[in-house]
This record gives structure tokens, C-alpha cells and sequence, in this order.
């Protein structure tokens, strides 16, 4: 797993990268997970001069969660340490959206016909989940669940691309065999199964945030597993600063970008690559074929104003491509995007939306 380094000096050091994802996957709680494609830059704010005198303290907190790490940094005038609380979130959220725990909701619904939710967690991904499936025509699609483990991706990790049943698979496939309100969730065919892993660490951003708010702290920089949410300014007149890094060269830094009061992800596909009769296939499942399909894109950056809805759309614009990705934006002004791809020739290009700035 890499990890963070979070550099005063804004020269990342250590860092987080795309999420190893089907069409909507990212390991959770107990799984691996390989985020290599976002640098955090300037992460930590070095208190000097006059500001140390005049800027509430920085806050720290980090830890473990969902098979990845979480970063978080704000300030509070009441210099109140809440992670108990966030631990107390984390910990909710996986006995909700966890498939690494048997008896969380997701894997007590995967194994039944229908359930009703204990928690308040279940209902708004699902509804998140729907919304992007429909708005990406089934690019990004939770129930790709059976085809993640055919390949021997996922939980399990018990089957193998060279001996995954696609075609009976893909009969399980479809979002819309899975109906659902605030109350409960059903199943329109016995084997359907869901994973929600490809949204869940967005969410878990979100409701972090959530707890700050509600607690009146209002700048902060929130990052779990490499998705990230920013509010306010680091110090006096200084953004938050993200990076994007080079796929080609993932250790180098492509670009720097300011963020606040929005959200950030990434997904790509160019760390963990399978090979078959000489072509390289990332590890991003198209729900729509069942297959692993060669992509040009290697690296998707998405900004929205929350970190589910950019979590969801990094997956499904990695299914979509480069060139169906630019259209799809072109009627999506609420979603800015970094794209990163390779020509004809083999060389790295960028496509960038107009609300994207680099530093």
C-alpha cells in the first residue's frame, strides 16, 4: 500500500494513487488498495512569522480505514480533537458498505432477496449509485460485483481472467435488477450482487466533512484513501494544493492545483495492468461487455462539489473513454475534469475542462 507524505515544502514525498476499481470498485475495509495517481501537496501548514501569532493551530488527525489510510487537518478555534468521532463514523460506515465484513448491510443484502436498512448510510449511496449509472448509461453499475470476482479482483479474490464465465455473468449484471427507497432495498434477480466500494470512500469523505461542519469548523481538508474535500484556505491567503501525478513516470508530479470548497479523486489504470496475448489491459471492467477493454485514458481526475459524486464518475469515465468522457462533459458544467492519455506515438497528453487550474 503507499501512503502520504504530506511535505511542508510542497514537494511531495509519498502519495496516493488510483484506486484499482471495476466499474464501480475500489477495495474497502480488508482489501488492498492502490491509489497511486493523486499527490497531496502541502497537506501540512507550517506556522511562521507573524502567523503563528495571529492563525489558530493547525489540527492533525490520521489513522487506518477501509484498507487504506485517512488524513484529515483543520482548524478550530476551540482546538476540540475529534477523532473518537471520526473513528466512531469509519466504523459505521464499514458495518454498512464493507463486503470485507460478513455481517455488514451490503453483505447481508448480497446474500438475500431484500433488506431493510439499520443505518442511514445505505440509502443515500444507493441513491448517488443510480443517479451516475443512469447519467453514464451504465458505465459506472454497483452490481458489477460477480465479474470483479470471476476476475479475481474484489473480496474474494477466488477466480481468474482467464477463467471467468463473462457471458453467463453479464445476465447478472444491471443496476436496474435492484430497485430500492429510504426504507429497504430488492433484488430483481436471486444472484445479483452489489458492490459499492467505487463510491463508498467518496462518501465517507462526505460525511467527515459533515461532522466538522456540523461542529462550525469550516477549513479543513478531509482525505480518505486518496479522495479528497477542501473548505477554506490552509493559512492567511495560502489554498490547499493537490498534484496529479505523471502515469508514465508515477513518481513524478504532472500538475499542481489549488482546491477548495470542492472535491477531488482520481482513478487509473496504468499501476496494475493484465497482459494476454501480447495486449495490456488495465484492471478497469466495462459492465456493458463484462470485459477488461484497453483504455486510453490512463489517469482521470474529477472536481465536483462532493466527493461521492467525484468518486463515482473517475470509475465511470475510466469505462467510457477519452473521447465519449469530453462529450459527456461538455453538457456536465458542474463537473470540471483532468484527463491524462497517450497519442498514437505513445506520449502523454492532457485534456483539461476550463474549471480546472494548475498551479
Amino acid at each position: 500500500m503507499n501512503r502520504l507524505l504530506l511535505n511542508p515544502d510542497d514537494t511531495p514525498n509519498r502519495f496516493v494513487g488510483p484506486p484499482l476499481k471495476g466499474a464501480s470498485l475500489v477495495p474497502f475495509r480488508g482489501g488492498p488498495t492502490n491509489r497511486l495517481g493523486v499527490l497531496l501537496l502541502s497537506f501540512l501548514f507550517l506556522l511562521t512569522g507573524m502567523k503563528m501569532a495571529t492563525e489558530t493551530p493547525l489540527i492533525s488527525l490520521e489513522g487506518e480505514a477501509q484498507g487504506t489510510t485517512y488524513h484529515i487537518k483543520y482548524r478550530d478555534e476551540r482546538q476540540r480533537n475529534v477523532k473518537a468521532e471520526v473513528e466512531s463514523v469509519l466504523t459505521d460506515i464499514d458495518k454498512c458498505l464493507s463486503l470485507y465484513q460478513p455481517d455488514s448491510e451490503i453483505s447481508q443484502f448480497n446474500r438475500g432477496e431484500t433488506h431493510r436498512f439499520r443505518s442511514a448510510h445505505f440509502y443515500p449511496v444507493l441513491k448517488k449509485a443510480a443517479e451516475v449509472f443512469r447519467a453514464s448509461e451504465g458505465a459506472f453499475d454497483p452490481t458489477v460485483l460477480p465479474l470483479v470476482e470471476a476476475y479475481g479482483f474484489g473480496a474474494k479474490k477466488v477466480g481468474s481472467p482467464e477463467n471467468a464465465n463473462v457471458d453467463s455473468l453479464l445476465q447478472l449484471v444491471g443496476f436496474q435488477y435492484v430497485t430500492f427507497d429510504a426504507v429497504l432495498i430488492r433484488k430483481a434477480k436471486s444472484n445479483v450482487r452489489i458492490d459499492l466500494n467505487g463510491i463508498a470512500q467518496g462518501y465517507t469523505v462526505d460525511v467527515l466533512v459533515e461532522l466538522l461542519e456540523s461542529k462550525g469548523i469550516n477549513q479543513y481538508m478531509v482525505e480518505v484513501g486518496g479522495e479528497i474535500r477542501a473548505k477554506g484556505q490552509k493559512g492567511e491567503g495560502q489554498f490547499w494544493t493537490v498534484g496529479v501525478a505523471n502515469p508514465l513516470r508515477p513518481e513524478q508530479l504532472q500538475a499542481k492545483m489549488p482546491l477548495t470548497n470542492r472535491a477531488m479523486t482520481t482513478a487509473g489504470n496504468y499501476r496494475n495492468r493484465y497482459v494476454s496475448n501480447g495486449q495490456v489491459f488495465g484492471h478497469i471492467i466495462n459492465p456493458k461487455t463484462g470485459l477488461m477493454e484497453q483504455s486510453d485514458l490512463l489517469s482521470v481526475t474529477v472536481f465536483a462539489a462532493d466527493a461521492m459524486t467525484a468518486d463515482a464518475y473517475d470509475t465511470a469515465f475510466m469505462v467510457m473513454g477519452l473521447e465519449k468522457t469530453k462529450r459527456f462533459l461538455e453538457t456536465h458544467p458542474e463537473l470540471d475534469a483532468y484527463l491524462l492519455y497517450t497519442d498514437s506515438e505513445g506520449k502523454l497528453q492532457v485534456f483539461a475542462t476550463n474549471g480546472v487550474k494548475t498551479l
